[in-house]
């Protein structure tokens, strides 16, 4: 055996063994400003290239015209009830085109960018989840997304301008009883047969849990594992994972009832199939995408990730973020606002800085699918951040609004958000896997510079041509390390002395860009070194690779947040929120690179990268108590930076919305604050006798000049909508049961 072939198995042995559908999914998308983090020195032009965000015409006058109507529409404690959007709801959504914003104007879609595509799924999940989540399936990971990307022209032509017109509504049908998070496990099949009449089709089984739209959708897209007895497709007897377009009234289809998702309305349910027939053309692609399924999946989740929870995620945020710094204003204890007390402030400043930061990560990422790229792995830290960042805006919601938050009813502004959370957490990928798994374990290969390489490398048979390859990246991969080392020491001795930071941006925010790039030498040492002492262990090793996940996602966070502040003009007002957003992620990014090291399984690998990632400790803080004020008076303040806190939220100012009735009590609750301290001032000074009742208050303040009678007729006002605002629902007691059983 020669020392060159030798010396390839040996490399070959520290390799992780990959499935197919693993190499499938680390195939998939693209490599954008992920690989520049993971690279370890990033070129900040490759993010700032990126245009600002920006509707056309069209997609502003759909927004402002057919989905403000569908969110004025929606009562969402009726649909609660009722456990279903109302006819006239599904009917206008059909007849509006909601079901085919992305499908092209010449199969009868909207043709809509990625960009109007979130920013409506955001106005109607600010106002009811249902109708959001009615809208994103059939537009995100579904039939239309596959089909218009790999299906045939008749698919096309006979699809898609049904889909568009709403004539079919879609499912898309993955999770089995069996097979959740491990979908490429899924035990449903079809068998390449003839059927009586000699026709070649497949026959389908399986049994589905979990699928949104399931009870109403009319089209099923099917994965199942494709098996070919005969060969009869020429690709062997078993073409693998494979995606087919099921008629909802095919024989042997049967749908089942509904699950009941935490109460909400949405439509989702099991289905099965047994011994259903379909012809070879019923797969996406026709007999061509035979067995190439779980490429096209995971093809369409690169940007269908990018779109549709992060979307709702950004719009609860958002509007728990809104809703609570008004009722913060409103709501009063010990005479004074609530938003006043310090301990109020401090959940108010980490909503509006953590919903600041989503937002951006969000807008960027869309820019990118905007811009062509099909971001993998920025779609699965958005996936994962993001609902992890509404579920804790909108706990911090619900603490500040303590009991008014419990009682359910039409005026509570934050249950939906609250039960959905959960959800959002689940589907997709869980959360537990997504982080575990996903973000550095797979984003440490495909969007490493040289490890895909070096596999692709190690895969060649031909031991001469291999160990050429190998010796080519494996020179750059140690060129690339040492001159990692060697930032990562110096910037971690001098704070960034000589870091990066892009010609033309603030020059408040520049120490950001510095320590985003010491912090991603350190990554990429700390990241490289794991991967060679663990090898394929790695997989083994989910908290090491959760941990290096989180230093990943946290630059990633931070990076969008700097290029959102610059596309946006660099707004004064939300220097604040940039200020905290990017002291947040930067100081969570040396948490996780701190715990990572101080756990690592390889104990002299972890003692030894500490002096060079943290020479001198680590040196990111989190937001200060004064940062923290800053923060939260952009939600707790009328003002520039609340209003764009606000923009793309359906926020009518009829009074008849639970919504318009909160803003109306802010805005007099913060135009009659200074009576208040006039009238408290006065009292103190005992210039006038209060009485025992606020009307017996106002009453003697103007008699004895304090204020005037216009001043009264406003604190009047301003204390009946508090006063509407802070009461809760309550509902009759059902009535008792005849002859109750003891």
């Amino acid at each position: 055996m020669s020392l060159r072939k030798r010396l390839v198995d040996a490399f070959r042995k520290t390799l992780p063994p990959l499935s197919r559908t693993e190499r499938e999914a680390l195939e998939s998308g693209t490599i954008g400003w992920d690989g520049e983090l993971m690279s370890g020195h990033p070129d900040w032009n490759k993010l700032f290239k990126l245009n600002k965000p920006q509707l056309t015409a069209d997609e502003q006058a759909f927004l402002d015209g057919p989905v403000e109507k569908l969110c004025a529409m929606m009562d969402s404690w009726q649909i609660q009830k009722d456990k279903d959007l109302p006819q006239p709801v599904w009917d206008f959504i059909k007849s509006e085109g909601f079901l085919g914003l992305e499908i092209p104007k010449e199969y009868g879609g909207k043709e809509f960018s990625s960009q109007a595509h979130s920013a409506i799924i955001m106005k109607l999940a600010s106002r009811n989840m249902t109708g959001a989540v009615s809208v994103m399936i059939p537009n995100s990971v579904g039939p239309a997304a596959l089909i218009l990307a790999y299906g045939t022209k008749e698919q096309k032509d006979h699809y898609l301008p049904r889909l568009a017109k709403g004539e079919d509504i879609p499912c898309f049908a993955l999770t089995t009883p069996e097979a959740g998070s491990d979908a490429g496990s899924i035990s449903d099949t079809g068998i390449v047969c003839r059927n009586e009449k000699g026709e070649i089709g497949i026959k389908l089984n399986w049994e589905k849990r979990y699928i949104t739209l399931g009870p109403v959708a009319t089209l099923l897209g099917l994965a199942f594992k494709l098996e070919d007895p005969d060969n009869i497709l020429g690709k062997g007897k078993s073409p693998g994972i494979t995606v087919a377009l099921v008629p909802r009234d095919a024989p042997g289809v049967e749908i089942g009832d509904r699950h009941d998702m935490m109460g909400l309305a949405f439509q989702n349910g099991p289905n099965k199939g047994t011994d259903v027939f379909l012809p070879l053309d019923a797969i996406v692609g026709g007999p061509e995408g035979a067995g190439q399924g779980w490429k096209m999946l995971m093809e369409s989740l690169a940007v269908g990730r990018s779109l549709s929870l992060p979307a709702v995620s950004t719009s609860a945020a958002k509007f728990a973020s809104v809703v609570t710094g008004a009722y913060s204003r409103v709501r009063k204890q010990f005479n004074t606002a609530i938003g006043r007390f310090e301990g109020v402030e401090e959940p108010l400043a980490r909503m509006a800085g953590m919903t600041y930061m989503m937002n951006a990560a969000r807008a960027a990422t869309l820019q990118m699918v905007d811009e062509g790229e099909r971001p993998a792995i920025p779609s699965a830290i958005l996936k994962y951040h993001l609902t992890e960042g509404m579920r804790k805006v909108v706990n911090d919601a619900m603490d500040v609004h303590g009991g008014k938050g419990l009682s359910n009813g039409p005026s509570n502004l934050l249950s939906e958000l609250q039960t959905f959370a959960p959800i959002t957490i689940t589907v997709e990928g869980a959360n537990i896997m997504t982080r575990n798994l996903i973000i550095f374990g797979q984003g440490s290969v495909r969007a490493h510079p040289y490890v895909l390489k070096e596999l692709e490398a190690a895969s060649d048979p031909d031991p001469k041509s291999a160990f050429g390859k190998l010796r080519k990246v494996l020179t750059q991969h140690v060129g690339n390390g040492i001159r990692n080392t060697a930032k990562s020491l110096w910037y971690g001795i001098t704070g960034g002395l000589g870091g990066r930071a892009p010609k033309d941006t603030d020059p408040e925010m520049k120490r950001y860009y510095k320590q985003i790039d010491r912090l991603a030498a350190a990554f990429a040492l700390t990241g490289d070194t794991t991967l060679l002492t663990l090898g394929g262990g790695l997989k083994m090793k989910e908290r090491t690779s959760a941990r290096l996940g989180d230093v990943y996602s946290n630059l990633y966070l931070a990076s969008c947040t700097l290029w959102h502040y610059e596309k946006q003009g660099r707004p004064k007002e939300d220097a604040a929120l940039v200020h905290w957003a990017c002291q947040h992620a930067l100081a969570e990014a040396e948490k996780a690179l701190d715990a990572a090291l101080r756990n690592h399984p390889n104990k002299i690998a972890g003692r030894l990268l500490r002096p060079l990632t943290f020479p001198l400790g680590k040196r990111n803080l989190p937001p200060s108590d004064i940062l923290d004020a800053k923060a939260a008076d952009t939600l707790r303040e009328p003002g520039p930076a609340r209003t764009r806190m606000a923009e793309g939220l359906f926020m009518p100012k009829d009074e008849k919305f639970a919504i318009g009735k909160l803003e109306a009590a802010f805005a007099k609750a913060v135009a009659t604050e200074p009576l208040e301290k006039k009238l408290a001032l006065a009292v103190r000074a005992k210039k006038f006798n209060p009485g025992k009742t606020r009307d017996m208050q106002l009453d003697s303040a103007v008699k004895a000049g304090i204020i005037t009678s216009d001043e009264q007729k406003l604190l009047q006002e301003s204390d009946r909508l508090r006063r509407e605002v802070i009461m809760v629902d309550s509902f009759p007691q059902p009535k008792p049961k005849e002859n109750p059983q003891p």
